[in-house]
């Protein structure tokens, strides 16, 4: 069932570290034993997260407002051509930095292709992930999701400890092309500081 080795890494801060702080965290990534996915090019996203749901990017008050709903996975991918990243966690440097903007910055290259909706998804609540998504200028192109409590992740065995960093567990950084429920494509990246497979250009090669 497994399409990459997951070999996890390193610090997502992006402040300046000290270069101790970096070796400590690149011995603590060499040190982790490798699993693999359990959703794969082939599978069913949908079947490998049974009665998961995500929570779209909102603020406090519209949570109130729609008394905490959530959205199923079938909802989400059903009859669709969906493109979904996900990442450690919002405000964490390569994400910010790195990640999002090569999707926002393709997001008409991605519509041109037919697909219906470009997901980002990391394990940290609704409120959050809205916020940065503001704070990223990236809503309009990209439709953010919280997986607070890493439910989607965990099916799909792409979860990974970054303990080291002070993030606990955490989302691995990969991406996926899905249509109606059906993976056509997988990236994962072998450290979550890597945005080497999982960038926009990779996927758009792959649609």
């Amino acid at each position: 069932m497994a399409s990459a080795l997951l070999k996890k890494a390193t610090s997502f801060s992006s402040s300046s570290s000290s270069s101790s702080c970096m070796r400590s965290l690149s011995l603590y990534a060499a040190l982790r034993i490798r699993s693999y996915a359990k959703v794969a090019t082939g599978s069913d996203i949908v079947s490998a997260a049974p009665n998961v749901s995500l929570q779209k990017a909102r603020t406090w008050d519209e949570g109130v407002s729609s008394k905490f709903s959530t959205t199923p996975i079938k909802d989400i991918f059903k009859d669709k051509k969906v493109v979904i990243f996900g990442l450690p966690g919002a405000y964490t440097g390569v994400c910010s930095s790195k990640h999002v903007p090569t999707y926002k910055e393709n997001i008409d290259k991605f519509k041109a292709k037919g697909i219906d909706s470009v997901i980002c998804v990391a394990i940290n609540d609704p409120y959050t992930m809205n916020a940065w998504a503001e704070k990223l200028q990236a809503k309009d192109a990209i439709d953010f999701y919280g997986d607070f409590d890493g439910s989607f992740h965990k099916s799909l065995e792409l979860v990974t400890d970054l303990s080291g960093a002070l993030l606990g567990t955490r989302s691995e950084r990969w991406s996926a092309y899905v249509v109606d429920g059906k993976v056509k494509a997988l990236n994962v990246e072998e450290a979550p500081s890597d945005v080497k497979v999982s960038g926009a250009d990779t996927i758009l090669g792959q649609i």
